[in-house]
């Protein structure tokens, strides 16, 4: 089965529907399928529920679609750094699932995985356990959290074969391994895409069984924020 599309809108094509549920992979802005992103923006596809560590910045990354107001919800853990993110929020304009970062990968995980919730002392006596199932274990109280399964994942990687194994560049990895594996579809766009067989099978990140679209792009490599000593 050929895998590769020539660009995001055609790996998109018949995936997108309004109200459903997106896994994205990156953090800040670092890893962000921001191709996949701008395709969807130029699609018109509203109602839509995230889950994503963070909703890029203003201008950029997950923060387009928040300008289009085509996101319904969130489910992420930081909020800075894009201020209309914070702006809907506080008007109501926006529904936030806050989750802890390491809770929110192992939710993605969990889904991928075929498990449909776990057990975690993360978030135990704050606004995160409000609603929730909570057991005690050894004397300790944990709550319930469930996994999370996907209607499409989109994520970005280093490297990717034809046959969808993906490996990612350094901190770059971060959220998209689990949100690739969350999603019922994964669409990764990719720097590079290389013959079956050359990448060596001990370096692959991600199995290609959990991709099923890929795309070849240029990418812009944006730095969050730049400090620099005054000369």
């Amino acid at each position: 089965m050929n895998k590769i599309y020539p660009d995001a809108a055609a790996a998109l094509d018949g995936l997108l529907s309004d109200g459903m549920l997106i896994a994205a992979g990156g953090f800040g802005l670092c890893g962000i399928p921001e191709l996949l992103i701008a395709a969807i923006r130029d699609a018109g596809t509203k109602d839509l529920t995230f889950a994503s560590n963070n909703a890029g910045v203003d201008d950029f990354g997950l923060g387009l679609l928040l300008q289009t107001r085509q996101v319904k919800k969130m489910i992420s853990s930081y909020v800075g750094e894009n201020a209309e993110f914070m702006r809907q929020y506080l008007s109501g304009e926006l529904e936030l699932e806050f989750t802890p970062q390491g809770t929110l990968a192992e939710r993605m995980r969990a889904g991928g995985s075929g498990i449909p919730g776990f057990y975690t002392k993360t978030g135990v006596g704050t606004k995160v356990a409000e609603g929730k199932e909570e057991k005690v274990f050894d004397g300790e109280t944990y709550i319930l959290e469930r996994g999370i399964v996907a209607d499409l994942s989109i994520v970005k990687a280093w490297k990717a074969d034809e046959t969808g194994n993906l490996v990612f560049r350094k901190t770059a990895r971060n959220f998209n391994p689990p949100a690739a594996m969350a999603g019922r579809v994964c669409v990764a766009e990719v720097e590079e895409i290389v013959p079956a067989g050359s990448l060596d099978p001990d370096h692959i990140h991600l199995p290609g069984i959990y991709v099923h679209r890929l795309i070849q792009g240029e990418h812009e490599k944006r730095i969050e924020q730049r400090t620099i000593r005054e000369a």
